[in-house]
């Protein structure tokens, strides 16, 4: 009897166009293996792209894993067992919900060789025919209320006149439901027209649904909202003598208020120039490690770009390679002292940069976080700024940084970031306690631009 045969490599293959799921019911996300071989034996897992915690279900050592599933994963997520044989490692997905929607990846390892494929999921759900309340008098007008609930994507709500132009309303409300779907509200305020006829709709372009519905308001009740102008009109005489006497001690306070807030913000954008000034006084020249490249990156020559690559490298599986994160980190390692570095991002929409102490999970999904011995912040989507702290902190940007600095104080337990160019602070971790060595850590995401070490001229 001849022995089985694996083949050392294998491809992972899914779907090109995404699959669409109506929130509420069951979804496969497909997922093979070619050859077909069976994967009975292998590592399958799923995990969500550019999330902080993306495990969504793991099969290791004949059995599923999901210990350190996502939460609103559990009880949601299965393969297919008696299909593993045949190179099957689709997923079923119950339940999808709106949180559902997003990017995954099916990555399947063997002792030899490792392999993934994307797979974009798009939850669908057509919400209910709006409901239309009227609230009561306010600003000589009537308050109406449009709501409509079970949405996704999230739609756009307008309030249109009888001949269907849209009114001016206020801005549209929305929270969640119990499976994530968008519940919609929107407000306006009316006033007597020839009709008093009102039309709110619902629209989601990209399911080329629309929802409408009208309302008809009596004439007399826009007559009771208007009495209280003659009142309003007195009101408005009486005061007008009391603020022009109170007009230019006014004027004077508000002068010397505005005067003593720019000269406090002179003074933090001062002092955030200095700390920049004095944190670069500590760069070092960083080049990036080869033998901690994911199998997906690309590095340059010269050892100071990154990016990453269409197809998956053979390089061997030595311990210091990450095996997990399309990430690399930097030869020079820091256990003691300060250390400043500078990295080009331009336009690049999705990046996670900082530092990684020698310990970290090279082989497995980790969450991205200090506890994991990981000190971070990021870019996703272009526009979504984070400090991938425990919990993760929001960031605030007004400007969008192209070239970012890395300042790190062993003794201090600090790691902060900068936005180069325009010379603030964007982030600092603090009152950490390193015991360990850290690694400058890159992330260049998965567009085709590269991450680049530059280096730091005193005088920028």
């Amino acid at each position: 009897m001849s022995p089985l045969f694996f083949p050392e490599r294998f491809e992972v293959l899914g779907p090109a166009d995404p699959v669409v799921a109506v929130a509420g019911e069951d979804v496969v996300l497909p997922c093979y293996l070619k050859p077909n071989i069976s994967a009975v034996d292998l590592h399958v897992e799923w995990f969500r792209v550019q999330t902080n915690n993306p495990l969504v279900h793991l099969y290791r050592d004949h059995e599923d894993r999901n210990e350190n599933q996502v939460p609103s994963y559990r009880g949601r997520t299965s393969l297919f067992p008696e299909e593993l044989s045949k190179g099957n490692t689709s997923l079923k997905l119950n339940e999808v919900r709106g949180s559902d929607d997003g990017r995954y990846k099916c990555f399947v390892r063997s002792h030899e060789w490792s392999e993934d494929s994307s797979i974009n999921l798009n939850i669908k759900a057509v919400g209910t025919q709006p409901v239309i309340s009227i609230e009561g008098y306010k600003e000589g007008g009537i308050s109406l209320v449009c709501e409509s609930k079970g949405w996704y994507p999230q739609p756009q709500v307008v309030w249109m006149d009888s001949e269907g132009h849209n009114l001016p309303a206020g801005h549209t409300e929305t929270h969640r439901d119990s499976m994530d779907l968008f519940i919609m509200r929107r407000r306006v305020i009316v006033q007597e027209t020839e009709t008093n006829r009102f039309t709110c709709r619902v629209l989601q372009q990209q399911l080329n649904e629309m929802k409408e519905t009208i309302t008809d308001i009596p004439g007399e009740m826009f007559h009771r909202a208007h009495p209280w102008k003659v009142t309003f009109a007195v009101v408005i005489s009486l005061a007008a003598v009391a603020v022009l006497g109170c007009t230019v001690l006014a004027h004077r306070f508000v002068k010397l208020r505005t005067k003593r807030g720019q000269l406090k913000e002179q003074h933090v954008q001062l002092k955030e120039q200095y700390e920049l000034l004095k944190a670069r006084s500590y760069a070092v020249d960083v080049t990036l490690d080869p033998d901690t490249a994911h199998p997906r990156l690309i590095l340059s020559e010269d050892r100071k770009q990154v990016k990453y690559g269409d197809k998956k490298q053979d390089l061997p599986d030595n311990p210091e390679r990450i095996d997990w994160w399309p990430c690399v980190l930097g030869k020079e390692g820091f256990s003691s002292g300060r250390y400043y570095w500078e990295v080009q991002v331009g336009d690049k929409t999705d990046w996670r940069l900082g530092v990684a102490r020698e310990s970290m999970n090279r082989k497995e999904c980790v969450t991205l976080n200090p506890t994991n011995g990981l000190w971070l912040i990021w870019l996703r989507n272009g526009n979504e700024y984070k400090a991938l702290a425990d919990p993760i902190v929001p960031l605030c940007l007004s400007v969008k940084p192209r070239k970012l600095g890395v300042y790190v104080d062993y003794e201090e337990g600090q790691v902060s970031f900068y936005n180069v160019e325009d010379k603030f602070c964007i982030y600092n971790f603090c009152g950490y306690n390193f015991t360990e060595k850290l690694f400058p850590f890159f992330w260049p995401g998965f567009c085709s631009s590269s991450l680049i070490l530059s280096p730091v001229s005193p005088r920028n």
